[in-house]
């Protein structure tokens, strides 16, 4: 077996020409944030170049990068490893992403009209329908999708701003507790869209903090076996 853990195929070659730097980092990014490339594990610049289908330097730079944001870990005489996070990173973490997420549901609220709320549904079903498919990747994905809406809606450039810097972590610690949590989050979904709909700017508030919260409780109770 690899030591990537990555199937043969099953990562597209990046296509020439291109900023190939920047494609390789945000591949390998994309790779570690879904767990396709796991905690821990050893990243080998040769099979992950071979797996993408470029040469060995744009593998070097996106790692040497993604050490530096703190994604992976480079370690002398050894190499590279994705980077394990402690309880206490999570939990700093997710603890902002709550208070960032209660103020983008309480503007929403205050700002969303019907396009905005029927968006939200939209997401919300695709979701639910996810979960019922047992998915777990396009649940992720569509919890992010629905988060970042909520954010849209709330109309703050400042607020997205922050919350983008945080979006990539956070659904790196929600993909390990996106089964546990299953259905019960799009039910919290449905919750925060009729708060939203009916303008009520303090249930939103409350419900996306008891919905984060529930999230962040989740990670440090996972199944960690």
């Amino acid at each position: 077996m690899l030591s990537t853990g990555l199937p043969q195929g099953a990562v597209p070659r990046l296509e020439r020409p291109g900023p190939l730097r920047e494609r390789v980092y945000e591949a390998l990014l994309e790779l570690i944030t879904t767990r396709a490339l796991r905690p821990g594990q050893h990243l080998v610049e040769s099979e992950l170049a071979g797996h993408l289908g470029v040469s060995r330097q744009p593998v070097r730079e996106a790692l040497q990068r993604l050490n530096t944001e703190g994604w992976v870990d480079l370690r002398p005489a050894q190499g590279a490893f994705v980077h394990e996070p402690t309880e206490e990173e999570a939990d700093q973490l997710l603890t902002v992403r709550t208070l960032l997420e209660a103020e983008a549901a309480r503007l929403a609220a205050a700002h969303a009209d019907s396009a905005g709320v029927a968006a939200l549904e939209e997401v919300c079903a695709e979701g639910e329908q996810a979960v019922a498919a047992e998915d777990v990747d396009r649940a992720v994905a569509l919890n992010a999708a629905f988060h970042s809406k909520v954010m849209e809606l709330a109309g703050n450039t400042v607020l997205a701003g922050l919350a983008a810097q945080v979006d990539r972590r956070v659904r790196w610690y929600y993909t390990p507790v996106a089964r546990q949590r299953g259905g019960q989050s799009w039910v919290e979904h449905r919750e925060l869209i009729a708060a939203i709909d009916a303008r009520d700017e303090q249930r939103a508030t409350r419900l996306m903090r008891e919905h984060t919260e529930h999230t962040r409780r989740s990670y440090h109770e996972r199944d960690t076996a």
